[in-house]
């Protein structure tokens, strides 16, 4: 039998397939119940359906959020650590590519700005950034706790987004039931345990470019890109920076003010790439392998372009290049002097409950 509380979250969804926005604070009481499990699946799948199909308002975003990073988040000190950046994608994109955001972090990372991760296991896609990082030997089921250790002594670290370490009530069981994006691709991935200040984040569409900055500006970033990569001659495009098309980008500056601006790859000194180049493997584990060599430096062409360009942006929002171009070619100095790949083992073995275990399984990959 519906309860009161079923009724008012029926509420909700009628007016989400009617096209009318929810407030910041009903959308934080909707989210807190799937949270609580206090209605249907059922209802929970129409919520974010129809949240989806009628298309995120700024509030409705920023209630999201608040509902899983305080109900639902364990948090660590990031201000411990600060400066933090953090670097993801949000999924639902059209145009699917090799995990680039994870090798852009680990390139950060090697030039020394301190990297908070905070990803997913693949819904949309066939290799996520938890899968990944646990094909290369990081310990993605470990506490909060150790991976801000590891932030401290490798510069990076990933919250696993599924994990009832990080998320111990509802994300992992929600994320885990569904095989479409949702409003938690954005609002999900924004409840970092350590909420670093700054950020850049790949959206899946121009449109969503401009709401997701300003969540972020809302829930406390201080400066940040969110961007959109379209690709020359397909409709589709990627929540990362493209070599093989324009980039569309919104900047959050640490003034509060935004300047929205494009960027083709000649405009950072590299050349434009043919998509196909950029697709994952269908194997994770051969996926791993092509991911490390690149990261050693023994990979040329749209993967390695593909990477400095999004590690860049990253040089470049920490404040540690004075553009995007410098901010590049810093990033190819930290594959080639070998810091790149010295810093992916760093992390393997400071995330993990098995240091051995983790650093045997890259170095199988390593070979």
């Amino acid at each position: 039998m519906l309860t009161e509380k079923d009724r008012t979250f029926g509420r909700y969804i009628t007016r989400l397939i009617q096209k009318e926005n929810l407030t910041r604070e009903e959308t934080r009481d909707a989210v807190s119940t799937i949270i609580d499990q206090e209605t249907t699946e059922m209802q929970e799948g129409a919520f974010l359906a129809a949240l989806a199909s009628k298309g995120e308002s700024v509030d409705e975003i920023a209630g999201c959020f608040e509902a899983i990073y305080h109900r639902d988040t364990v948090h660590v000190d990031g201000q411990a650590l600060a400066p933090l950046v953090e670097n993801c994608g949000t999924g639902m994109d059209a145009f699917k590519t090799f995990n680039i955001s994870t090798a852009a972090s680990i390139i950060a990372a090697a030039g020394g700005i301190r990297m908070a991760r905070h990803g997913a296991r693949a819904i949309t896609s066939s290799c996520g950034t938890v899968d990944l990082a646990e094909a290369l030997g990081v310990d993605v089921m470990c506490s909060a706790a150790l991976v801000f250790e590891s932030i401290k002594q490798s510069n990076i670290g990933l919250f696993n987004g599924m994990s009832h370490e990080v998320h111990p009530h509802a994300l992992g069981r929600i994320l885990s039931r569904i095989a479409f994006g949702s409003t938690l691709n954005i609002a999900a991935s924004l409840a970092n345990p350590a909420l670093p200040p700054f950020g850049v984040r790949g959206v899946s569409s121009k449109e969503m470019i401009g709401p997701a900055l300003h969540v972020m500006k809302a829930i406390g970033y201080r400066r940040a890109l969110v961007l959109y990569g379209a690709v020359d001659g397909l409709e589709k495009g990627m929540d990362e920076a493209s070599v093989s098309g324009t980039t569309y980008i919104a900047e959050l500056k640490e003034n509060g003010a935004i300047e929205s601006f494009s960027i083709r790859p000649a405009d950072v000194g590299l050349q434009l790439e043919n998509p196909d180049d950029l697709r994952p493997s269908p194997s994770i584990p051969e996926e791993a392998r092509r991911f490390t060599a690149l990261i050693q430096g023994g990979s040329n062409g749209a993967r390695r372009a593909a990477v400095l360009l999004n590690a860049g942006l990253i040089y470049y929002v920490a404040g540690r290049s004075h553009d995007i171009g410098s901010g590049v070619q810093m990033a190819a100095r930290r594959i080639d002097d070998g810091r790149a790949y010295q810093t992916l083992e760093a992390w393997v073995a400071a995330q993990n409950r098995t240091p051995e275990k983790g650093l045997a399984t890259l170095r199988r990959l390593a070979r």
